[in-house]
């Protein structure tokens, strides 16, 4: 019997299958969610810390970084011991160092704390593969599952972030984790020596990795930092949106996401279509981002649109090609995740610099254009110097950063009758400000949908398999 037969061959039934499904599928999307999870909360945690965009960047890097340096080891501890063990020590220490980033006093401590979760989070995803293929008892079921879970948690991991910040803090982001994660805690001590270990084929299960496959992961999660990051801190700390507001917005990426599979499905198009698909609509969307004509939240709805329908065709797809007949399972999960979020560190760390720099770039320009739209103001001129030197400190403490100048009109005073230009004034520099943000990030999206365009490479070499 091969190992595709062997695939779909029913396991023991487990009592309570739907709630371990549940709270196996609901950990993995936890801790996957988790590498974007902060995105929309970084301009708090920079305010909070009063760090630099750059250092700020690390509360993402080295979470992903972590994990995909420890996913494929993580998951030979998974196959050479109990998996549900190596699960359940993965949740213990993903939910105290999830406890630790909670009441974090300085951002060193934070980042260690993510570093840890995702030591933890590895362990729990590559050993969450092998539970949900025995809780739900056909091997393809059980893949889908933990593929979809994975696309789920990364799409909606911001969008739900960005609502925490808002509702509560930042700190809120990691609170609610915990009972989360721990709940998932009896689930997978319930399946503790019931994961069969299945003998390879060695003609169609290797154990080298799917290289085609996880190099399109790679490029493509990759490019999707643009998305789910960069986009983020252009709505927040670019265009002065509320955490609330630009989770709402970003939100056109998961519905995409999410619909994309069912909705593609039904053309039984095969792996390599929708991998191809997905990787020309993820380029397309970000270029969109990349030419956006104004600072309005309308004008990033389909360039979203589009990068969602091609995250939800291309993680599905490519994954499940990665994993198809390649035993041991966990291992080669292992060896995705490591594919998936080593591309999103190698995003991070080329597109970041180059919209840092762009924002260096654009600083004289702005401050020459803030000094000449002062100038230019129906103001007194003493009002205009006060306000001048107001502006002037907001800009050099904020240097690095889009600067926020709403402070410098604060309890400024202005005669009564020169209220309505002091308010023209403001929304004249907000302005300026929003569009000089737009065309600093306009570099790292048309790079980031290279990035995207690269993947088809690889994607044109997979074999254009059925997933149904």
């Amino acid at each position: 019997m091969t190992s595709a037969d062997r695939s779909d061959q029913p396991t023991r039934p487990v009592a309570g299958r739907a709630g371990v499904l549940v709270a196996l599928s609901l950990v993995v999307a936890v801790v996957l969610g988790d590498s974007g999870v902060v995105t929309l909360a970084l301009p708090e945690i920079l305010r909070d810390f009063g760090a630099q965009v750059w250092g700020v960047a690390w509360v993402l890097i080295v979470f992903n970084l972590v994990l995909a340096m420890v996913a494929v080891p993580a998951a030979r501890v998974c196959v050479r011991g109990d998996r549900a063990t190596a699960t359940a020590a993965g949740l213990i220490a993903f939910a105290v160092a999830t406890t630790a980033c909670a009441v974090a006093p300085s951002l060193g401590v934070l980042i260690a704390g993510r570093a840890v979760q995702a030591a933890g989070g590895a362990l729990v995803i590559v050993g969450s593969l092998e539970l949900l293929v025995e809780a739900a008892g056909v091997e393809r079921a059980g893949v889908r599952r933990w593929a979809a879970a994975g696309v789920a948690g990364a799409a909606l991991g911001p969008v739900a972030g960005g609502l925490l910040t808002w509702a509560f803090s930042w700190r809120a982001i990691f609170v609610v984790q915990i009972p989360v994660v721990l709940l998932a805690l009896p689930a997978a001590i319930a399946l503790r020596g019931r994961v069969a270990w299945r003998q390879r084929d060695p003609d169609t299960s290797p154990d080298r990795p799917h290289v085609l496959a996880n190099l399109a992961l790679a490029l493509l999660s990759a490019a999707l930092t643009a998305a789910l990051f960069l986009l983020v801190l252009l709505l927040v700390d670019g265009w002065r949106h509320s955490p609330a507001v630009a989770a709402i917005a970003v939100t056109a990426v998961p519905v995409a996401a999410l619909a994309a599979g069912p909705a593609f499905r039904r053309l039984r198009a095969g792996t390599r279509s929708e991998a191809v698909a997905g990787s020309v609509l993820i380029a397309g969307g970000l270029t969109g981002l990349a030419l956006l004509p104004s600072a309005e939240l309308a004008w990033t709805v389909a360039p979203q649109v589009l990068v969602g329908l091609g995250l939800g065709l291309s993680l599905d797809s490519l994954t499940a090609a990665a994993l198809r007949d390649r035993i041991p399972r966990a291992l080669h999960g292992g060896w995705t995740i490591a594919a998936r979020h080593g591309g999103v560190v190698v995003g991070l760390l080329i597109l970041t610099p180059i919209f840092t720099a762009d924002l260096r770039h654009a600083e004289t320009p702005a401050e020459e254009a803030v000094a000449s739209l002062v100038l230019d103001a129906p103001l007194p001129a003493s009002t205009k110097l006060d306000l001048a030197e107001r502006l002037g400190r907001r800009l050099v403490a904020e240097r690095g950063r889009v600067p926020d100048l709403r402070p410098a009109f604060q309890s400024l005073p202005v005669p009564a009758t020169q209220a309505a230009a002091a308010t023209r004034l403001e929304l004249a520099l907000e302005d300026q400000l929003k569009r000089a943000a737009t065309r600093a990030f306009r570099n790292a999206f048309l790079v980031a949908a290279g990035l995207a365009l690269l993947a088809l490479g690889p994607a044109l070499a997979l074999r254009d398999r059925s997933r149904s």
